[in-house]
C-alpha cells in the first residue's frame, strides 16, 4: 500500500471520530489502528508521522502518539 492511501485511510478513521470529544477521538483512532491494521501498516504510519510534511491532522498525530504508547 502506498503512503498516500495509508494516510487517507487513517484520516477516514479520524473523521469518523470527529463528533467525539478530543480525548475519545484520539483513543478511538489509536485503538482502531492497533486492533485492525496489519503491523506493517501501523509501523509505516508511525514512520510517516515522524516526517514534518506528512500532512497528518492534529487528532491523527495525537492518536499516533497514543498508539506508540499502547505498543
Amino acid at each position: 500500500m502506498n503512503d498516500a492511501n495509508l494516510i487517507r485511510m487513517a484520516h477516514q478513521i479520524a473523521d469518523f471520530y470527529a463528533p467525539y470529544t478530543e480525548a475519545e477521538a484520539i483513543e478511538g483512532v489509536a485503538v482502531h489502528i492497533r486492533k485492525f491494521w496489519d503491523p506493517s501498516m501501523r509501523d509505516r504510519l508511525i514512520a510517516l508521522s515522524q516526517t514534518p510534511d506528512a500532512g497528518l491532522s492534529p487528532t491523527l498525530t495525537a492518536a499516533i502518539t497514543r498508539l506508540i504508547a499502547l505498543s
